[in-house]
C-alpha cells in the first residue's frame, strides 16, 4: 500500500513499476522485490519483462507517450463479418465500445447501427449501417495515443448535450484524456436545456471524479447560463443538488461557443454488452452412433438384429442401438468418460451407480475434501454477522451476594 499509485500499478497478479528515469526505476524495482520477498512472494523470471518502453496492460499500449489500442486486441473488431442478427450487432458494438474513449463522435458514427437495437425495430442492413459498420472499424485501427493524465498539472473539461444525449472529453494542455458519452434517460428526455446541460456538467464530473475530484478544474460550456450557476438565488431541489455536488470538484465555469466547442455533437452512450459466442457441439446420442462401429460386440448385435435372433434389441432410424429402452454405448474410453461426465458434472444430473468410479480420477474431487463431522466440543466460535445490529448478545452473571435489602 505504501507504494501503490505512487510508482506501482496491480490488477490481479500483474505488477507494473513506472519511474521517471532509469536510476529511479532501479530504486523502485528494488523496493518492490524487496517487499514481495519481505511477504515470501515471487515472480518466475520468464513471464518478467525489465527496462521496456511499452507493455501491454488490459487491451491497451502503455507508453511515456500516452495509451494506445492494442492492435492484437482490436483484430477481432476489424475483421468482424457484417451482423446478420440484432445480437450481432449488439456484439459488435459492446467489444468496439471497449474502445470509445479513444474515438471521438463514437456515438455517432454507431447511430445507424444502434437504431437496429431499438424494440420492435425491423432488421435491415442498409447502406448507411455498412457504411458506419466501416467507418467504426476504420477508426478504432487507426484511434489516437491518449495522453497520461498529470494529477500536478489542471484538467480541462469540455462539456455539450442535446435531446440526443451527454457527451465530454477531458484535456490537459491540449492533449485529449478520455472521451464520454452516454444516451438521456427517459425522465432527462423532458428537462429544458438549462437542465440538460447542468446534467451533463454532472455527468462529466462524475465519471472522472478519480482525476478531478477535490482538483481546480476549468469546465467549457455551451450554454452560457451555467456561468452564473453559483449566483443564482432560484434553483429546484435538483439543481441544488447538483449545485452541492458540483462545489466539491472546484470547478471554474466558461463559457465556450458550440461551433469552437471540441466536444461532438449529440454523442448517443453505447450499450455496454458482453460479447458471447456459442459453438454447437454434437448431442450425446451423435457422439455414440459416430462410435459405434469401433465396438465388435455392437456389431454382432447388429448382424443378429438382422437375422431376427436378437428380440431385445431394436435399430431406430438414427442408427442407434437400443435395448429394450435403454441406448447401447460403445465401449470407446472417449464415450465412457462423456458419459461419466454429463453424469458427475452437471447440476441437473446424477450418477450414484457409478461416483466412486469418477470421483477417484477427477482431480477437483482429489483436491478438495469437504468437512460433514460436527465440530466438537461446546465453545464453538459465533458466526461473524453481516451486518450491524444483526446479532445482539449478553453475558448472564449469577450466583452474586445479595445485597443488604434483599436483591441480586
Amino acid at each position: 500500500m505504501d507504494y501503490l499509485d505512487k510508482f506501482i500499478v496491480v490488477f490481479i497478479d500483474d505488477i507494473l513499476i513506472y519511474s521517471k528515469s532509469e536510476e529511479e526505476h532501479e530504486v523502485h524495482l528494488r523496493l518492490v522485490l524487496q517487499r514481495l520477498r519481505e511477504h515470501k512472494l515471487y515472480a518466475k523470471l520468464k513471464k518478467c519483462e525489465f527496462w521496456i518502453d511499452e507493455v501491454p496492460f488490459l487491451g491497451h499500449i502503455i507508453s511515456k507517450g500516452g495509451i494506445a489500442v492494442d492492435p492484437r486486441k482490436i483484430s477481432a473488431i476489424t475483421n468482424w463479418e457484417v451482423p446478420q442478427t440484432p445480437k450481432e450487432v449488439r456484439g459488435f458494438l459492446g467489444l468496439a465500445g471497449y474502445y470509445r474513449r479513444f474515438i471521438e463522435n463514437f456515438s455517432k458514427t454507431a447511430k445507424p447501427m444502434t437504431s437496429l437495437l431499438e424494440k420492435d425495430a425491423a432488421f435491415k442492413w442498409t447502406a448507411d449501417r455498412q457504411a458506419a459498420f466501416d467507418e467504426l472499424k476504420r477508426r478504432l485501427t487507426t484511434a489516437p495515443v491518449l495522453t497520461l493524465p498529470d494529477q500536478q498539472k489542471k484538467f480541462t473539461v469540455y462539456c455539450d448535450a442535446s435531446r440526443d444525449g451527454l457527451g465530454c472529453v477531458l484535456m490537459q494542455e491540449g492533449k485529449v484524456v478520455a472521451y464520454g458519452s452516454r444516451q438521456l434517460r427517459k425522465h432527462e428526455v423532458n428537462y429544458p436545456t438549462h437542465d440538460l446541460e447542468l446534467a451533463d456538467l454532472v455527468y462529466a464530473l462524475k465519471i472522472r471524479r478519480h482525476y478531478l475530484f477535490g482538483q481546480r478544474c476549468e469546465i467549457y460550456t455551451d450554454h452560457k447560463s451555467l456561468k452564473y450557476i453559483f449566483t443564482r438565488n432560484e434553483l429546484n431541489m435538483r439543481r441544488r443538488r447538483w449545485l452541492e455536488l458540483i462545489k466539491d470538484y472546484d470547478p471554474e465555469i466558461h463559457y465556450h461557443p458550440s461551433k469552437a466547442n471540441v466536444v461532438a455533437y449529440a454523442l448517443r452512450f453505447l450499450s455496454h454488452t458482453t460479447v458471447a459466442a456459442f459453438e454447437a457441439e454434437p448431442t450425446l446420442e451423435e457422439e455414440i452412433n459416430k462410435y459405434r462401429k469401433e465396438d465388435e460386440k455392437l456389431r454382432e448385435i447388429r448382424e443378429s438384429l438382422k437375422k431376427g435372433e436378437a428380440p431385445d434389441f431394436k435399430e431406430d432410424e438414427q442408427g442407434t442401438l437400443w435395448y429394450k429402452n435403454r441406448i447401447c454405448v460403445p465401449n470407446v474410453d472417449n464415450i465412457r468418460k462423456l458419459i461419466l461426465s454429463e453424469a458427475h458434472d452437471t447440476s441437473y444430473s446424477i450418477h450414484p451407480g457409478s461416483t466412486k468410479m469418477y470421483v477417484a480420477v477427477c482431480d477437483t474431487c482429489q483436491r478438495v475434501k469437504a468437512e460433514h463431522q460436527r465440530p466438537a466440543g461446546l465453545l464453538q466460535p459465533l458466526k461473524v454477522p453481516e451486518w450491524k445490529w444483526e446479532e445482539i448478545t449478553m453475558d448472564f452473571v449469577v450466583g452474586l451476594p445479595r445485597t443488604q435489602k434483599g436483591y441480586n
